[in-house]
């Protein structure tokens, strides 16, 4: 009995695992099994946290937040790039200077982590690569920003910590200090820090007392718009890898509080409230996506709920935490923009309609839609899961700094 008992347990385990590890994955992406596995690891630490969460153990963020100390890199020079951690205005940040000669005065690059504002850190494995690999690739300076974090920060902690160090860097000391030119200066980001990205250049076009202009900015599938949370994007991505819809409302709603009365309303697309419904015609996809991503979606006006929420936590209805939502005279002054979307992204749309809206008024843009890619690839270029992919986006976004920069 006990060997056959033992036997229907690795069984059982098995089919478990089995189940566990496998995902549906889209066809078109590539390396499927090396998908499915990152989908599963991220899968289990999600369901550890809320098992933690439940159980009264840690918050959910908090036990997310552990895979990236086990990702954590303390700053190490190498033979390219002195790499020191300093302040900025008071906001650690990690700093990235090259070391070979420069024949004048260098590019800058101010970039933003992802993580949902949640998680996340400059020093993270490959936030590190990434940073490293465009401050040697460019022969730039570059500022990695460790903004602070939810769920002990909330709105707009994370966009004034970022907004202090870019304003902070762009003063005329400051960039003579590390030899920048004040006329090659970018901010960049990716998920969440291209939502913070794209509010600090919104917010630089109306503050007089900076008088450095950003050259460009670079948004890798970024977080831009809190109103609509159940665009053909979210639908169609609702259960895909790294991102579901859910964890991605989670996101959002912990950016303004851990009341979970905002989260329920925005899983239910349910929480803007009807006096600020004259804000849905800067996200209306029935009027901002090309033909090819409605697909046989069919837009519904979104059900306003109750004025409550939006008083007590007016953050989500805020342009610089929903930058999609600033107008088109607002949006006019922009530098040159590069915007890169997955196909499988709860997040496409978003990048798609802010790229569309910025061209209608006459902004430069670079678009890149990725159709084989899902949210956060740039992250897995690195150790086992190193996707080709990913490794193609990087390149990509690193050649259009090089050429615009």
């Amino acid at each position: 009995v006990d060997m056959g008992a033992k036997r229907l347990c690795l069984f059982l385990a098995s089919a478990l695992l089995a189940y566990y590890i496998y995902t549906p994955i889209p066809e078109d992406l590539e390396e499927p099994w090396k998908v499915m596995l990152i989908t599963a690891t991220f899968r289990a630490v999600g369901h550890l946290a809320e098992v933690a969460e439940q159980l009264g153990l840690m918050h959910y963020m908090e036990t997310l937040m552990l895979i990236t100390v086990f990702e954590y890199v303390a700053p190490t020079s190498d033979e390219n790039v002195t790499v020191t951690d300093t302040e900025f205005s008071n906001v650690a940040v990690r700093l990235y200077l090259p070391r070979k000669a420069s024949d004048g005065l260098r590019r800058a690059v101010v970039y933003f982590h992802g993580g949902g504002w949640s998680l996340g850190h400059a020093g993270m494995k490959p936030y590190d690569h990434l940073t490293r690999w465009t401050s040697n690739r460019l022969n730039a300076v570059v500022v990695s920003v460790n903004y602070r974090l939810a769920p002990k920060h909330h709105f707009p902690t994370q966009f004034e910590d970022v907004y202090s160090v870019t304003k902070f860097f762009l003063q005329s000391s400051i960039l003579s200090q590390y030899g920048v030119d004040p006329d090659r200066v970018c901010v960049a980001g990716d998920s969440a820090g291209g939502n913070l990205a794209a509010a600090v250049a919104q917010q630089l076009l109306k503050d007089s007392e900076v008088k450095t202009k950003l050259k460009a900015q670079a948004l890798l599938y970024p977080a831009l718009q809190t109103l609509d949370l159940n665009l053909p994007s979210y639908r169609e991505n609702e259960n895909k890898p790294i991102l579901p819809r859910l964890l991605m409302v989670k996101f959002w709603s912990e950016y303004f509080t851990s009341d979970s009365s905002l989260r329920e309303a925005m899983a239910s697309n349910r929480h803007v409230p009807v006096e600020s419904s004259h804000l849905f015609q800067f996200v209306n996809w029935s009027k901002l996506l090309p033909e090819e991503l409605k697909k046989d979606h069919v837009y519904t006006s979104p059900t306003c709920g109750s004025s409550e929420l939006a008083q007590k936590y007016p953050g989500f209805l805020d342009p610089r935490a929903a930058p999609l939502l600033a107008s088109d005279a607002q949006l006019r002054g922009l530098p040159l923009t590069y915007v890169l979307t997955c196909e499988h992204d709860v997040l496409r749309d978003d990048g798609v309609m802010y790229a569309g809206r910025l061209q209608a008024v006459g902004v430069p843009v670079t678009h890149d839609h990725a159709k084989d890619a899902f949210h956060g690839v740039m992250m897995f270029v690195l150790g086992p899961a190193k996707l080709a992919v990913g490794y193609r986006l990087l390149n990509r976004y690193i050649e259009w700094l090089n050429e615009n920069l």
